[in-house]
């Protein structure tokens, strides 16, 4: 009778533990997906084609008060100088030496980087002189956005102009300048930074190599990327087929002073410096050149998903994120 007694109460046991782990995964699932319906939506391509075209606005004008909101504080990006942080991008941003008359934009692409982040891109055409010279007329651009509570600030820009490779002949890079003493440095590497820097010159190795496999491993599987000559590359097939051709032929690459900017768990841009020496499409291209990456984690690794490469000689142009 004792045994019986003592089976009744142990399937009795089982069967009020058994509800109540039903009834937990119940709850833990309706939460995920309250979670799911109250989070912050993504911004729209309109809403970052607003925020672009206002920061164009705030250059033209000279809106010295515009950039501190609107640039987020974690923000990175180039200058004819070199790297640039928040507080010199501010200064670079507001245009003091520019008399523009008028900018458009085109193309304009977006891709979200998760909900906390998001990347465009665009053509950017002006008509106007910096420092008593005529603006490059037309560049392709890329900003990267953050959410900052309930709003959205730009946290990362670069432009390469637009030029034809096999029509405007090279020349040798010139000798970076000197960064100004408001120039934001490449903080001490650390681990993070260094394990996404091993992934990016695995990359410009597999590029140099043209080995699509690697390249195809390496990345992720939605990508974009806006080369030196500011050719914009909107898939990852058109990337790739770039990238493994026969225009290129380089024979030796280095990534240094690299600098990482996590904007998320699984979220990070890289900025560096890289040298290629060989040629492509006929030209030269011994030159140092400025990179921004985008890397998004996927499985645990770092994969590359967009990129853009501007030349460190070409005059930069102090407009807006």
């Amino acid at each position: 009778m004792a045994k019986v007694k003592y089976f009744v109460l142990t399937a009795a046991a089982a069967l009020v533990y058994t509800a109540c782990a039903e009834n937990a995964l119940a709850n833990n699932a309706n939460a995920a997906k309250t979670a799911e319906k109250t989070a912050p939506a993504g911004p729209t391509k309109v809403a970052l084609v607003t925020l672009e075209k206002s920061a164009y606005a705030a250059w033209k004008s000279k809106d010295a008060k515009f950039w501190d909101p609107f640039l987020s504080d974690k923000f990175v990006g180039w200058s004819s100088a070199g790297r640039l942080d928040k507080a010199s991008a501010t200064k670079e941003f507001t245009g003091a030496d520019c008399a523009i008359k008028s900018y458009a934009l085109s193309d304009e692409q977006m891709s979200p980087l998760g909900k906390a982040a998001a990347l465009i891109t665009y053509k950017i055409t002006v008509d106007g002189t910096c420092g008593g010279h005529k603006v490059l007329t037309t560049v392709w651009a890329a900003s990267v956005y953050v959410r900052d509570g309930d709003k959205w600030k730009g946290t990362c820009h670069a432009e390469a102009p637009v030029v034809d490779p096999k029509a405007a002949p090279a020349k040798p890079a010139d000798k970076m300048k000197a960064p100004h003493k408001d120039q934001a440095q490449p903080a001490a590497p650390d681990a993070g930074t260094d394990a996404m820097l091993a992934v990016e010159k695995t990359v410009w190795e597999a590029w140099r190599a043209h080995d699509g496999k690697k390249l195809e491993d390496l990345t992720a599987k939605d990508i974009s990327f806006i080369n030196i000559f500011g050719t914009y590359f909107a898939t990852k097939a058109d990337a790739l087929k770039d990238w493994t051709g026969a225009g290129c032929d380089v024979k030796s690459v280095s990534v240094t002073e690299a600098a990482r900017t996590m904007l998320s768990q699984t979220v990070g841009i890289l900025t560096f410096k890289g040298t290629a020496d060989g040629t492509c499409y006929g030209q030269e291209v011994n030159s140092v050149i400025w990179g921004t990456s985008v890397y998004v984690k996927d499985g645990g690794a770092w994969k590359w998903t967009f990129g853009i490469n501007v030349p460190a000689r070409a005059p930069a142009r102090a407009e807006g994120t």
